[in-house]
């Protein structure tokens, strides 16, 4: 067992922890509340290894994710009312309120964000590395990801690029037994994960992603890897996750006594007693950092509550880059015709005044379908086609008759079947 850091360290690796397993607490909370919209994925279990790496990274390293990140923000630094407030939808989240649970980002934190699909945040944290190594900046581009991403072609594609290229990354698989509600054992041939990348070239170890300080000291030794020796790291972190693979989970794959068996290891707790037996920190700083968690949280859900949503009229804001000096065309449902790129501010005026166009014209068609005079009365074009074509050709119209539903039923002239 590793060592533990010193008093400070330990407190600031403790209060990151409680504060992110209480943000997590919280925000299930307010889904179930219906607050929090879209999808939630709780990393609940997880701390350990998401504090583990973060705490070791510079603040001009780059880190990103998969769709399980309210913690990994927050470890990096951003501060939780804003990862609430993007759970909420509101302007003051982190994306503006339009990304939601699973794409948190904050570009000022260097946290390149979360992503919906499974390994897609593979090659662009090559793209990362590559851009750091190519301005020859001394950053380090850490890739978090789950044990169903390593199965992908991206990831086998990734690991060939970083490796020949010799890029500054470091990956870590968060291997907590489950991709979504698979077992590991029954979606991957190698259940060793940390060595899915020898092939390529790349050198793996397997740490205990439930022990803070194992996670802490095996990052930074691949840290140092990928910043002096342009070495990429596959490193995984062996955890488990208490909660469903997302809120709307019902965990029919798992046995009850297998979720409480890996609570006995829950890694604050068990950081906890390990720092009060060596008397590194004592029971009023470990019940310090709760009650900071506790009021930090209660702050996030106020200031989230009281954030504004967005307006209706910026909804298609961001959605294309600006380029000079342009040359490229946009279509979409606010416009009829396809529209200059750089011309999409100016799109939802138009768009207003297309819809108004539209409700004039229905409340006219309205007008005139429940209008005495000339309801009933209204020629059909087709109907009188098909009359018009068939006396021009010598054939005599069919008659018409009135169904049951009040259809029109043609009746044809001359002799039975019968």
């Amino acid at each position: 067992m590793a060592n533990l850091p010193d008093a400070a360290t330990c407190y600031e690796l403790l209060a990151r922890m409680a504060l992110i397993r209480r943000f997590e607490e919280e925000a299930g909370r307010q889904y179930q509340r219906a607050r929090a919209g879209g999808f939630l994925h709780l990393a609940i279990g997880e701390e350990a290894t998401i504090v583990g790496v973060t705490s070791v990274m510079r603040p001009d390293d780059f880190l990103i994710g998969t769709y399980r990140t309210h913690g990994h923000a927050i470890a990096r630094g951003t501060e939780p009312k804003r990862v609430m407030a993007e759970l909420f939808g509101r302007v003051d989240g982190t994306s503006g309120g339009r990304g939601g649970s699973m794409h948190i980002f904050d570009a000022e934190k260097r946290f390149m964000g979360g992503y919906g699909i499974v390994g897609g945040n593979l090659p662009i944290a090559a793209g990362i590395s590559l851009a750091s190594q190519y301005k020859g900046e001394d950053a380090v581009t850490v890739c978090m990801f789950g044990d169903g991403a390593s199965n992908t072609g991206n990831f086998g594609e990734t690991m060939n690029l970083a490796a020949l290229w010799k890029l500054p990354v470091l990956f870590m698989v968060e291997n907590n037994l489950y991709g979504m509600g698979t077992s590991v054992e029954r979606h991957s041939a190698q259940t060793d994960l940390s060595k899915k990348a020898e092939g390529y070239g790349i050198g793996g170890e397997r740490l205990d992603g439930m022990d803070v300080v194992a996670v802490r000291e095996g990052v930074a030794e691949g840290l140092r890897q990928a910043r002096e020796e342009q070495r990429p790291t596959l490193l995984e972190a062996f955890t488990y996750r208490y909660k469903g693979h997302s809120a709307a989970d019902p965990e029919v794959y798992r046995e009850r006594e297998e979720v409480e068996e890996w609570q006995e290891k829950d890694p604050i707790e068990q950081f906890a007693r390990r720092c009060r037996e060596a008397d590194v920190l004592g029971e009023r700083e470990v019940e310090q950092a709760r009650a900071a968690a506790e009021e930090a949280v209660k702050a996030a859900v106020e200031f989230a509550e009281a954030s504004p949503e967005p307006a209706l009229d910026t909804m298609y804001e961001n959605l294309y880059a600006q380029t000079e000096p342009g040359g490229w065309y946009a279509v979409d449902e606010r416009s009829p015709e396809p529209h200059r790129g750089e011309d999409e501010e100016h799109m939802p005026a138009a768009a207003r005044e297309l819809a108004e166009a539209g409700a004039a014209y229905a409340e006219q068609s309205a007008g005139e379908r429940h209008n005495p005079a000339t309801h009933g009365e209204r020629p059909n074009p087709a109907a009188e086609r098909d009359v018009q074509e068939g006396e021009a050709e010598g054939v005599q119209a069919p008659d018409r008759e009135v169904g049951d539903e009040g259809e029109e039923v043609r009746a044809d002239r001359g002799e039975g079947e019968g």
